[in-house]
């Protein structure tokens, strides 16, 4: 019997929002300067006057943009080495960690591939998420896809894994922008390593 392990990573997995902890380890000199400067971008976000991804895209782009995938790589491979023993849920870490013998797993996130890419190796997880787009191998500060939340979560797991060939689909989460992707599966946990 086949089954589909889908976890979302940013607070499902981790204890932290990765977006702001990679950025702010990558940045330590202009960070804060930086993040005080988009508080107002982050309060239209809260009002539902400018849409997240948007406000999302541009503050990756502040700090990524121009940067090479080279560049880039160094940053998410010396963020990993830092944060890998301790941004970890124990629980997830354990359980997935567990699921060794089980071929089909996948981190499903809004995050940018640019830094989720060596923990999900590390995990031996596949990943499904926001891509950043690169020109000539050069980061253009754009997302390539739509940012991997909400329904579009759902969209890219069609897209990308033949639902039809698994009897049991098992997903976590832990915000409402995961709630499409438990309501996809036979086994949805929300909070559940919490």
């Amino acid at each position: 019997m086949k089954r589909l392990y889908l976890f979302d990573f940013d607070g499902t997995l981790t204890n932290k929002d990765t977006m702001f902890d990679f950025l702010q380890f990558s940045f330590p000199k202009n960070y804060t300067t930086a993040f005080i400067q988009f508080v107002p971008i982050f309060l239209l976000t809260k009002f539902k006057i400018l849409k997240a991804e948007k406000a999302k895209q541009k503050f990756i782009a502040h700090f990524l943009k121009g940067k090479t995938k080279d560049e880039i790589e160094i940053l998410s491979n010396n963020y990993f080495e830092y944060r890998k023993d301790s941004i970890f849920r124990k629980r997830a870490l354990s359980y997935v960690k567990d699921l060794a013998h089980e071929e089909n797993k996948y981190i499903v996130t809004a995050s940018l591939d640019i830094w989720v890419k060596p923990f999900a190796k590390y995990l031996g997880v596949r990943l499904i998420s926001t891509q950043a787009e690169f020109v000539n191998d050069v980061f253009t500060g754009n997302f390539a896809t739509p940012n991997c939340n909400y329904k579009q979560k759902v969209a890219r797991i069609i897209g990308e894994i033949q639902l039809s060939q698994f009897k049991e689909v098992y997903a976590f989460g832990d915000t409402n922008g995961d709630k499409f992707m438990l309501k996809l599966a036979t086994n949805p946990h929300f909070k559940y390593f919490e």
